[in-house]
């Protein structure tokens, strides 16, 4: 059984003992954190022929990027919460191996996930662990590989999953450590046409520090 499969199914049971706790409610269950989010993806791509050159498998890679994100989290009890992760669109630049940079693309990718939460009795830092999906709607895409102008297709279904930790700092506020794995697939196609010349697996991990406040 592939490890998100596993996830699932785990958050399922647990979300099913910990909405079932009437005792652990929280007294404050809204959280709003913003974070400092490192987006680095996996970059994975078929090989693919084009303009009469074979280009090898990972011939197309996006930059590594740096931006703010926002997330609001509500917590049903002590262990069961939902987070919504956004941001603003972000541009990013498209390599193509033995060419170089052949443009940009636009994306917005918000993710919702339902996490199981960890208090140990009289440590600061709360452990969590989540799983939940992702959606991207790419906005803007600018490629051309050899006088070529290039599409992309612009829905992304996918799964995210990962964890961190709060870290109590006093009854509002708290510090967060977070990492994320979310699935993003698209095709790369000749712009005008349905002709596909490959697919790409963005496939990002996402690492983030920031701070938020329970209300």
């Amino acid at each position: 059984m592939k490890f998100s499969s596993i996830l699932v199914v785990s958050l399922v049971g647990l979300s099913a003992v910990g909405f079932a706790d009437e005792d652990s409610k929280v007294k404050d269950p809204w959280l709003v954190r913003v974070r400092a989010l490192n987006l680095v993806p996996a970059n994975q791509s078929g090989a693919f022929t084009a303009a009469g050159t074979n280009f090898p498998t990972n011939a197309i890679s996006l930059n590594t990027k740096a931006f703010p994100e926002f997330d609001v989290s509500y917590s049903f009890n002590k262990n069961i919460a939902t987070e919504l992760v956004l941001t603003y669109p972000q541009q990013q630049d498209v390599y193509l191996a033995g060419v170089g940079k052949i443009g940009t693309v636009t994306h917005l990718p918000p993710s919702l996930l339902l996490q199981y939460h960890y208090p140990i009795t009289k440590c600061p830092a709360t452990p969590y662990a989540g799983f939940g999906f992702n959606y991207t709607r790419v906005t803007n895409v600018n490629l051309n590989a050899a006088g070529t102008p290039l599409d992309v297709t612009r829905d992304s279904f996918g799964i995210a999953y990962g964890g961190g930790f709060d870290y109590k700092l006093n009854e509002r506020w708290v510090l967060n450590f977070d990492f994320k794995h979310v699935t993003i697939n698209t095709n790369v196609k000749v712009k005008g046409t349905s002709t596909v010349l490959t697919d790409v697996g963005i496939n990002p991990n996402l690492y983030s520090f920031g701070i938020g406040y329970r209300f």
